[in-house]
């Protein structure tokens, strides 16, 4: 069964906030809904890795997009993305927040204050923050989709994972929240659960894992422009990334 709406939508003059958009998943997504013709607000600590992606985008044959070089701990300048894209642009009608770090794989017991804050501060409250400052933004579009990205960690049942486990599980709690107050809008608001995915943090938790075995951030894209698309109707619900490949490794075998 197709949970996801068409899976070639248009997304011709939406505007898109894309975090953690300088490499990996965010990277991929950023220049896949540019492809589709949205606009791309890129959001990442480096502005050069930004650029990057802004070159990609380019080369695909997306509009030039805009970058806002952002550190997520920086609450202050969080809080005033909202007012700085409503000056900018007078709406938004994606969010994909994707960035977020690994901390270290350590014992809970191990885990320093500095690795536990930084962790929940980037993962978890940092998401909260954009949602309040880019709801009203949302609401102003014709129809607001914001795309959560999760992890198989969240379930708590890997030993050392402690912090981003923990993060990952309220990031989630979060969003569906978030979906549950939205739910009688135009707003959908969605989870992705990527699975294994050749990113920079995926080698960093698993380095002796080949990558070349492992689905690419270019792979798992087009199910998160799938759930951009304005006709979409779920709400609330998590997809796996690693269904969803298979399912269309199946369809092309």
């Amino acid at each position: 069964m197709n949970e996801t709406a068409n899976p070639k939508p248009s997304l011709q003059g939406k505007v898109a906030l894309v975090t953690g958009a300088s490499r990996g998943i965010g990277r991929a997504v950023a220049v896949a809904l540019a492809r589709h013709g949205a606009h791309v607000v890129l959001q990442g600590r480096n502005a050069g890795a930004l650029e990057e992606t802004d070159d990609a985008i380019r080369t695909a044959g997306g509009s030039p997009s805009t970058i806002i070089p952002l550190n997520l701990t920086q609450e202050d300048r969080v809080d005033a993305l909202g007012p700085t894209l409503f000056q900018r642009f007078g709406h938004l009608d994606i969010l994909i927040a994707n960035a977020g770090i690994l901390g270290s794989l350590t014992p809970l017991a191990h885990v320093t204050d500095q690795i536990w804050q930084n962790v929940i501060v980037v993962n978890l409250t940092a998401n909260w923050r954009l949602i309040r400052t880019l709801d009203p933004l949302l609401r102003r579009s014709e129809a607001g989709r914001a795309v959560f990205v999760s992890s198989g960690a969240s379930s708590g049942q890997y030993a050392y994972w402690g912090p981003y486990a923990v993060s990952k599980a309220g990031l989630e709690a979060l969003a569906r929240t978030y979906a549950a107050e939205i739910a009688s809008t135009s707003i959908r608001v969605n989870i992705v659960n990527p699975g294994p995915i050749a990113t920079g943090m995926r080698a960093k938790a698993f380095p002796g894992e080949d990558p070349e075995s492992l689905p690419t951030p270019e792979d798992i894209a087009p199910l998160f422009v799938e759930l951009c698309d304005p006709n979409l109707k779920r709400n609330g619900a998590t997809f796996n990334g690693r269904d969803r490949l298979q399912s269309h490794h199946k369809s092309t075998a």
